[in-house]
This record gives structure tokens, C-alpha cells and sequence, in this order.
């Protein structure tokens, strides 16, 4: 059974100051929900409700979205306002969320192993919001790695093909095609030089990691950048043929950048926003 998601949280979101000086980047909007409730909303449609975040200081906005707001609700309580927080009330009612904080910024494995006290000994979801993801025929990219994961039982990334140009922004696989989109992993390198990578396989901000995953990292040294490398550890779980890749069916926007950010929030816009009522439909 695999039912919780961890969201790494902590990162300072230097891309967007000075913006985010005060604000999680996490908290920036797309039309009018924030990227991280679209990733929340993403788990529990894969059936994970209980959401484990990964903090660090200045986050604390996180925290107070998946609570309630008693001043606010009474105030627009029995308007035409009060819609606009039926999403919200939905993820609040049907989560159950928890927070601990990442002291130092060491990496993205060292934030998923801070997370080990909000998971246990359990498979997991990891959803890195900035990535902000609409999966294809009404299915989530989170529903679609998981379905994967009851199958097979091993950890599974996401990818898509990049441009060449781009695999130094990225962790890339190498690995043999099992079933069409799905590959079985041999080897992954972190943001490799162009000429040095094994493919243009990118993997994206979405994991489903078996519970091993934590014990590895324990053991993890510190790779590029000085950092503890999600990619790293994976890589031992793959030379035992415990890693899967799968090339997502929906689109992902990169909402880390500036670019991606406005991308994201013209496609939602001109897609799933409703005029008549002012709210974005369910993504």
C-alpha cells in the first residue's frame, strides 16, 4: 500500500525575487491557486492523503493554506466569496498534512531524508511543486507513476526528452525499454555535461521510491554541487534492477523560471479557467 507523498518545500526560490524575499515560491499563484495546493490536489488523486512537507524559515505560508482560517471564513461567510475557497476546503477536509523542517539546503536526497520522519518505513510519492504537471486524459502524473509501483513494486521516475542542450539543467537515465514509454534503468548521472550524458531521458519532479530509498540515502555522500543527490542514491537502487522511468503521458511546465511560470498560467488560463464563476476547473 503506498498512501503519503512528501513535498521538499524548503528551497529559497531565488529565481523570482525579489518576489519570493518573503513569499515561498511554492506559494506563487496560477491564475488563482498555488502551485503547491495544484500538487497536493495531484497526490490525492492518486490516492496519497496524507502529505508530508519538507520547510525550511520564511515557509510558514505552506503551513497556514492547508489550515483554516476562522477570521477569513467568517467573514465571507453566507457571500458569493465563499466559493472561491471550496477547493481548498476540499484538500483540508480530505488530507491530512505534516511539516518538518530541513535545516541546511544540501540537496534534494538530503531533503527527502529529513522527510523520513513524516514517512517511516513506507513507499512514497515525491512531488516537487515548481514542476507543475497536467497529466493526460484526466489522469495525474503522481496516479500514473503509482499505478506502476502497485505493478511492480519497485521506485519509478518520471521523464520526458529534453533537448540536448538542456540534460546539464537535469538528472538523465539510460535504460532499456520494457513496455512502450516505460524503461528499466542501468544508469543515471546528474546534470551531466552534453557530451557526457546517456540520453536526453530528463527526470522530472515526480518520484515514487520504495522505502529502502531512506537507508541509501543515509549512506549517500555528498555528489555535485556538494549536495546530497537524489539521483546518487537511485542509482544504487537501479544497479539491483529495483528502478523503472516512465515517459509521462500529459505536459509539464517548468515553473522554477520565469518563462515556464507565465507559460503555466497562460495555459491554465486559456484552458481551464471559467469566467462565469471566476475559479480554475479541476486541472
Amino acid at each position: 500500500m503506498i498512501r503519503k507523498c512528501l513535498f521538499p518545500v524548503a528551497g529559497y526560490g531565488t529565481r523570482f525575487l525579489p518576489a519570493t524575499k518573503s513569499m515561498p515560491k511554492e506559494m506563487l499563484p496560477i491564475v488563482n491557486r498555488p502551485l503547491v495546493q495544484y500538487g497536493v490536489e495531484e497526490a490525492m488523486d492518486a490516492g496519497l492523503h496524507e502529505i508530508g512537507f519538507v520547510t525550511g524559515r520564511g515557509k510558514r505560508a505552506i503551513e497556514d493554506h492547508f489550515d483554516t482560517n476562522y477570521e477569513l471564513e467568517h467573514q465571507i461567510s453566507g457571500t458569493s466569496k465563499e466559493e472561491y475557497l471550496q477547493s481548498i476546503r476540499h484538500v483540508i477536509e480530505n488530507g491530512s498534512f505534516s511539516f518538518t523542517r530541513q535545516r541546511e539546503m544540501k540537496g534534494l536526497g538530503h531533503a527527502i531524508l529529513t522527510g523520513e520522519r513524516l514517512i517511516g518505513y513506507e513507499p512514497c510519492g515525491v512531488i516537487l511543486a515548481d514542476d507543475f504537471c497536467i497529466g493526460e486524459g484526466g489522469k495525474g502524473v503522481m496516479a500514473q507513476l503509482v499505478e506502476i509501483y502497485r505493478r511492480t513494486g519497485k521506485s519509478v521516475v518520471a521523464i520526458e526528452e529534453v533537448p540536448d542542450e538542456d540534460v546539464s539543467k537535469f538528472g538523465v537515465i539510460a535504460g532499456e525499454e520494457i513496455e512502450p514509454g516505460l524503461y528499466q534503468v542501468n544508469d543515471m548521472v546528474e546534470k551531466p555535461a552534453k557530451e557526457d550524458a546517456p540520453s536526453n531521458m530528463a527526470i522530472i519532479g515526480r518520484y515514487v521510491l520504495t522505502p529502502d530509498i531512506f537507508n541509501i540515502l543515509r549512506y549517500t555522500k555528498p555528489g555535485k554541487g556538494g549536495e546530497i543527490q537524489i539521483t546518487d542514491a537511485l542509482l544504487e537502487q537501479a544497479r539491483r534492477g529495483d528502478v523503472l522511468a516512465y515517459k509521462f503521458k500529459g505536459k509539464r511546465f517548468d515553473c522554477g523560471s520565469v518563462d515556464g511560470y507565465v507559460q503555466a498560467t497562460n495555459y491554465v488560463y486559456e484552458n481551464f479557467y471559467c469566467k462565469d464563476n471566476d475559479q480554475v476547473t479541476h486541472v
